[in-house]
């Protein structure tokens, strides 16, 4: 980096091999405060030579999750992430961005969820649809861990609309059973049915076990028959799936205190006594002991 007489410009590419092979030094010797500014002065040297730093924030992340300062990592790692995408390299902002949310995530799930969502928009931009619902996947079910269900209900919608671009029309069906159960734990039973009323559109979605279930545990909440929902939410088609919207169907409860209701004949005969109840069956059964006529 000295200049001289001879040497009128810094050799910042010279500057940043060696301090990059300081920074990885003195990872090794455990050493991470000056692995930690040897990777600084690595990417500085990288930026005063307008060059985009190469996959050197790996131990300057190593160093900073060793020296418990995770927030201050995930900082350094958006940084990067910006500068690969001014220089051209979406997917490798992409990958820093997940590397990020991967990181953080037991600590702040809520900046976790930014950093998939980002992730998530880059690589749609660059039209790579799949890792882009790998990252919306994330996001959803972390938004559900965090009881923040309306903004899950809007991430799952956005994953469904992928998915039915791409033609995966069975996956679209169970992102319709966890937007229902989003809803129906929002104590929103509109939403819920328009989400299934919407998905008739779907090729294949009317007339398949997953539309049957979901009517069935609609008709199930709007009757306020805790029996029947629990019955629709301990299928195999509910309880096999991820575990946030698994937990999601075992602890969905119906309003108005679970209890099922019961028809007003049943109230009438309780309400008359065991001879009353008798004596009501025997009218049904002799209804017709005469004849049509």
């Amino acid at each position: 980096l000295k200049t001289g007489f001879l040497k009128w410009k810094p050799d910042y590419d010279s500057a940043a091999t060696e301090y990059g092979k300081a920074a990885v030094a003195f990872k090794n010797a455990k050493q991470f405060d000056q692995a930690r500014e040897a990777c600084l002065r690595e990417a500085e040297a990288h930026e005063n030579n307008k060059a985009t730093i190469p996959d050197s924030n790996v131990p300057l992340t190593i160093a900073l999750q060793e020296m418990q300062r995770l927030p201050e990592a995930v900082q350094l790692i958006e940084k990067a992430s910006m500068m690969y995408l001014e220089n051209g390299t979406p997917d490798t902002a992409a990958i820093a961005l997940e590397r990020a949310g991967k990181l953080i995530e037991n600590v702040s799930p809520e900046k976790a969820v930014q950093l998939y969502q980002q992730a998530a928009s880059v690589f749609e931009n660059e039209e790579r649809l799949r890792q882009a619902l790998e990252m919306l996947g994330k996001a959803s079910r972390l938004l559900v861990r965090g009881r923040r269900l309306d903004e899950a209900a809007l991430s799952l919608q956005k994953e469904k609309s992928i998915y039915k671009e791409i033609e995966n029309y069975p996956t679209c069906y169970k992102k319709t059973i966890a937007q229902v159960l989003v809803h129906l734990h929002r104590n929103d039973y509109v939403a819920a049915e328009r989400c299934v009323r919407e998905s008739y559109s779907i090729p294949g979605f009317n007339g398949s076990e997953d539309c049957a279930a979901l009517e069935q545990l609609l008709e199930g909440y709007d009757q306020q028959d805790q029996d029947q929902v629990s019955e629709v939410c301990n299928l195999p088609l509910f309880k096999y799936m991820d575990n946030d919207y698994a937990k999601l169907g075992l602890t969905l409860v119906v309003p108005g205190g679970g209890m099922k209701k019961k028809s007003p004949n049943a109230a009438q005969d309780k309400a008359r006594g065991p001879a009353a109840v008798g004596s009501h069956a025997d009218e049904e059964e002799d209804e017709y002991s005469g004849g049509l006529c």
